[in-house]
């Protein structure tokens, strides 16, 4: 029998209600990313088919957005850190960067994502959050949501690229 998706095995516990979608959408993600790139070689991380973005930009961009999105939920700016970590997505590290160590990144971000999501007041969901420089207007919710589907969305697009590249 076929795994049950994480929507599929009932409520995150200790998740308010409104917020579960956005949980499972993150789990369900971080589930798929394990079970696909398991064995993927470390040296078709930067190919680009066809000019497009590479697994290992996809990956890095995946937990780089997830801390962004969820840090102006915060009402918080960004940090230097996350600025350089946001000039880095696409490239690969001076030592080169194994699938594991970027997995590794992502799963540390969904643990952070998780955790701000259960300590999210549900109160607070349609309060404005202003995004980037020019504080382009959203709320937490809709950040929160743009999270999830944002990584569903970047998921999709690694699992193609990533099948491509292997085949060639």
């Amino acid at each position: 029998m076929a795994k049950l998706e994480v929507w599929q095995r009932g409520p995150l516990p200790d998740l308010e209600p409104l917020l579960q979608p956005v949980g499972h959408a993150i789990l369900q993600a971080q589930e798929e990313l394990h079970d696909y790139l398991a064995g993927f070689p470390s040296e078709l991380l930067w190919i680009k088919p066809a000019g497009m973005a590479s697994v290992g930009f996809h990956l890095q961009h995946l937990a780089g957005v997830l801390d962004r999105v969820f840090t102006y939920a915060r009402a918080e700016a960004l940090t230097s850190y996350q600025f350089e970590q946001l000039e880095e997505e696409g490239s690969d590290s001076t030592s080169g960067y194994a699938v594991q160590q970027l997995v590794d990144c992502f799963d540390q971000q969904v643990v952070k994502a998780i955790k701000q999501l259960r300590e999210t007041d549900v109160n607070t969901l349609t309060e404005f959050r202003g995004i980037g420089r020019d504080g382009l207007p959203s709320t937490v919710l809709g950040l929160l949501f743009h999270g999830a589907e944002h990584t569903m969305r970047h998921l999709g697009q690694l699992m193609v690229t990533a099948a491509v590249v292997k085949l060639n």
